[in-house]
């Protein structure tokens, strides 16, 4: 064992002042510009550099681990590739740089999933809002010899490679099936094709939304009744296991409750602005999980419009914008899109056999898909098995 210092250079991020952002071209790196374990520059801000003098101790180096220091996102990482290479660091955010190529390529892996929580769980607590790079350097962690440390990289590296691979693969079929609905139906908002166009209401037989209980934060059992959390319909899958299980004592006798069906349309009518309007297809049938007020149970005609169909075309970005500029609610907070707004949004109504062309390849591609997230997932078994074996 030794701490993370033993073996990288643990800096902290400059306190830029805000009215210097906005002119010059010297890229700064904040706290939100950490996705996915990459940096990502397209909303990065800029400062004058010759203007304001920044020491060159603040600009990060291709192959540097970047950590959140504060906040909810406290230890999440990014690495520093070459286009980020030369940015600044802002407050908050720190540097981890390996003395070695090989030490920056081993912490990676010591500051991914478990180990990185263990860590923080060591430095304080792991709701803790802040991190300072003081507790950072501290940290203690295992340091096997350089040699271990590559063979534990070049391991690790594989299983990762593997897993994005096939997170690769999955956002490929979500694109085919994007490019597939815009070659037969055109824009959805635009209707360059010129598509009947028609209210929701037409299409649709009955929007009915549920009943929100009081349930404690872990998901049901098999013989325990759950309420569905809007993040069960979010990513546009249904994930039933997102649901908290509510005490039978508590639901009244008279209640009727919304289980979600084989072929039911889920949609979140609450949410953010970001995720208000998402919207996901139930595969089976489910007795003991059941709809919150937040989400709705739509069923269509189908004679008029076809689920699949549908489905995408609520998730298309411009639709999208439609139904949340009709929400209600202020900047930042949770919006709300009423019944009778949505069922008076203007949507085109393709051919019945056009759809179903489109339906019949959503489900072949769809099939295809959920072979890929089920490699996924062991895969990332995988990885996270390999990584806590390495970091016992």
């Amino acid at each position: 064992m030794g701490k993370i210092s033993d073996i990288a250079e643990v800096i902290s991020g400059f306190a830029f002042k805000s009215e210097w952002f906005g002119t010059g071209d010297a890229i700064v790196i904040r706290i939100g510009d950490l996705k996915n374990g990459r940096i990502d520059l397209s909303k990065a801000m800029v400062f004058d550099y010759k203007a304001n003098n920044v020491r060159e101790q603040f600009r990060i180096k291709s192959g540097d681990i970047l950590m959140a220091l504060s906040g909810a996102t406290v230890g999440k990482i990014a690495v520093a590739d070459s286009e980020a290479e030369g940015a600044y660091l802002n407050q908050r955010v720190a540097v981890v740089r390996g003395k070695r190529p090989e030490n920056s390529e081993y912490l990676k892996y010591v500051f991914s999933g478990s180990p990185l929580q263990k860590l923080l769980l060591n430095a304080g607590g792991a709701a803790q809002p802040n991190l300072s790079t003081k507790d950072l350097a501290a940290m203690e962690i295992p340091i096997p010899s350089l040699t271990e440390q590559k063979r534990i990289s070049s391991i690790l590296d594989k299983a990762d490679g593997i897993r994005q691979k096939s997170g690769q693969a999955i956002k490929l079929a979500d694109e085919f099936l994007c490019n597939a609905f815009l070659e037969m139906f055109g824009d959805p908002v635009e209707n360059p094709k010129r598509w009947k166009k028609n209210k929701i209401k037409k299409g649709v037989l009955d929007i009915i939304s549920g009943w929100s209980a009081t349930g404690d934060n872990q998901p049901c059992k098999f013989d325990e009744f759950g309420v569905l959390k809007i993040s069960s319909v979010t990513s546009g899958i249904f994930k039933p296991e997102e649901n908290k299980v509510v005490d039978r004592e508590n639901i009244p006798a008279s209640k009727k409750l919304i289980m979600p069906k084989k072929g039911d349309l889920l949609f979140s009518r609450a949410n953010t602005r970001e995720l208000v309007a998402a919207i996901c297809m139930v595969n089976q049938d489910y007795d003991n999980i059941f709809l919150p007020d937040k989400l709705w149970s739509i069923k269509l005609n189908y004679e008029l419009l076809l689920p699949e169909f549908f489905i995408f075309l609520i998730q298309n970005e411009k639709v999208r914008e439609l139904l949340t500029k009709q929400a209600t609610g202020t900047s930042g907070s949770m919006l709300n899109i009423s019944k009778g707004k949505f069922e008076e949004t203007e949507i085109i109504y393709p051919d019945l056999d056009v759809q179903q062309k489109f339906c019949t390849l959503f489900n072949k591609t769809m099939l295809c898909k959920n072979k890929i997230i089920k490699s996924n997932k062991l895969a990332e078994e995988s990885f996270n098995s390999l990584s806590k074996k390495a970091f016992i």
